[in-house]
């Protein structure tokens, strides 16, 4: 199916509300039934009928249909954040004595899921570099029965080959879960390579606006309808009807908004990538970055997202770059139409808490839809000013 018939037109059946061109908000709790058969029909299968919306939702169904097609999957789940769609694609698959095998540096929150809560019950973890499928390899035991990978991963964005990670995790049972969050459905689709789970925080590209978060899953009927009977129901981690909507609203400018925001990263690590103040860039589609042949192998583009290293032997020099910058907003997160920053240092010196591992003079940048040249002379402008 073409790119353009999902964004715009799959699963909204416009002759059902009124021939109405954007899908309503069906903002209702519960739905009604004419006859016991039918009440029946619906509580066998709830994922298919409207009960209740903490399971499905008119709205939320047309976004669902939206996004298995962008990953090339059966079928899809919506969660109320990313955190909650790694979470129920994690614990769907793990009971107490199982193990788990995960790439070093994941995210935040899916480190701690890992590492304390599922630790709670009895469940066991190795971190690996996945980027050697040896040492994924070596980490296999009878009681592993998840890969968690991150390609790329969060910050300095290392790469797992996915199609060999899938052949391998096939050949011992294991089911494989990727947070494709990064490159987007549009530059990569792990299913097509033998992933059997994709999440991402929708709240990134997929929503795109700055103004949701969501998370989604991805996968064969069979696991998402496990997934959505337990983890998702019991849990209540269905997203609103009103924030699905949003996110259908999102979805509209989906390609054209991750292409725009690639073609100024790439000429913006172009540029960092000769600067005296720049000791090093991570971009997994720049020439530099050690994995670039296995980024330009399982990755159509490479998103907003890049890293770079700042040449400078104090924090007060990195502190006096980030107080220099002017057009990029320092926040969290990425996927808007603002380009922001995250300095390293901010995880550094901070009350009550052992300094991060990763170094203080790295700043990640997500690179929004403002002009390149107004990017790039802040930068310059503020790189400047250290040397």
């Amino acid at each position: 199916m073409e790119l353009s018939e999902i964004l715009t037109h799959l699963g909204e059946n416009r002759h059902d509300y009124f021939n109405a061109v954007a899908p309503p908000v069906i903002q209702s709790s519960n739905f009604m039934f004419d006859n016991t058969d039918d009440f029946r029909k619906a509580i066998s299968n709830e994922l298919a009928h409207h009960i209740y919306t903490r399971g499905n939702n008119p709205t939320v169904k047309i976004l669902r249909e939206k996004i298995a097609a962008l990953e090339h999957t059966d079928d899809a789940l919506v969660t109320g954040s990313g955190a909650a769609a790694v979470a129920a694609a994690v614990m769907a698959n793990v009971s107490a004595g199982d193990h788990v095998i995960c790439v070093q540096k994941p995210y935040s929150w899916t480190y701690k899921l890992i590492s304390r809560f599922l630790a709670r019950f009895g469940v066991t973890y190795t971190f690996v570099d996945g980027r050697d499928i040896s040492e994924i390899e070596n980490a296999i035991c009878p009681q592993t029965r998840v890969l968690y990978l991150e390609s790329p991963n969060s910050l300095t964005f290392e790469l797992q080959d996915l199609e060999a990670c899938a052949v391998l995790a096939k050949r011992h049972g294991i089911v494989t879960i990727i947070d494709n969050s990064h490159a987007s459905p549009i530059y990569q689709n792990p299913a097509d390579l033998g992933i059997d789970l994709v999440v991402h925080s929708a709240t990134k590209y997929i929503n795109g606006h700055s103004d949701v978060v969501a998370g989604v899953i991805c996968g064969s009927s069979e696991m998402i309808r496990r997934i959505f009977n337990s983890e998702v129901m019991t849990l209540g981690l269905t997203i609103s009807p009103h924030d699905a909507a949003l996110m259908i609203r999102g979805l509209r400018t989906l390609e054209l908004r991750v292409r725009q925001s690639n073609e100024t990263a790439v000429k913006i690590a172009d540029f960092l990538h000769g600067h005296p103040a720049v000791e090093e860039i991570y971009f997994p589609h720049h020439p530099s970055f050690a994995q670039y042949e296995l980024a330009k192998k399982q990755m159509r583009g490479c998103g907003g997202l890049l890293t770079f290293k700042l040449q400078v032997d104090t924090k007060e020099k990195a502190e006096m770059f980030v107080r220099r910058i002017n057009r990029f907003l320092m926040a969290v997160s990425w996927g808007g139409y603002e380009s922001l920053m995250i300095p390293t240092l901010v995880f550094h010196d901070v009350p009550g808490l052992p300094d991060s591992p990763v170094h203080w003079s790295m700043v990640r940048l997500y690179i929004g839809l403002e002009d390149p040249d107004y990017l790039i002379d802040d930068l310059r402008q503020a790189l400047d000013s250290i040397l």
